[in-house]
């Protein structure tokens, strides 16, 4: 998914990203702003895994948002 599409639906993708992260605030999420590579790096933040796996889980997230 480009970054103007995620960009562009974050307030719909807010719901399901908080199902998948839930470990991810309401405040987290207006620091990301519909920004993917914020996402990414507040994953790994929270989650404590590396940059490679928290790219993988969106990518992942993603391909099923998009189905």
């Amino acid at each position: 998914m480009n970054s103007n599409i995620f960009s562009g639906k974050w307030n719909q993708f807010k719901g399901e990203v908080q199902k998948q992260w839930g470990k991810l605030t309401d405040d987290t999420f207006d620091q990301i702003e519909g920004d993917r590579e914020k996402l990414i790096g507040q994953i790994q933040e929270n989650y404590g895994i590396a940059r490679d796996e928290a790219e993988k889980q969106v990518k992942e997230w993603e391909d099923r948002m998009a189905t």
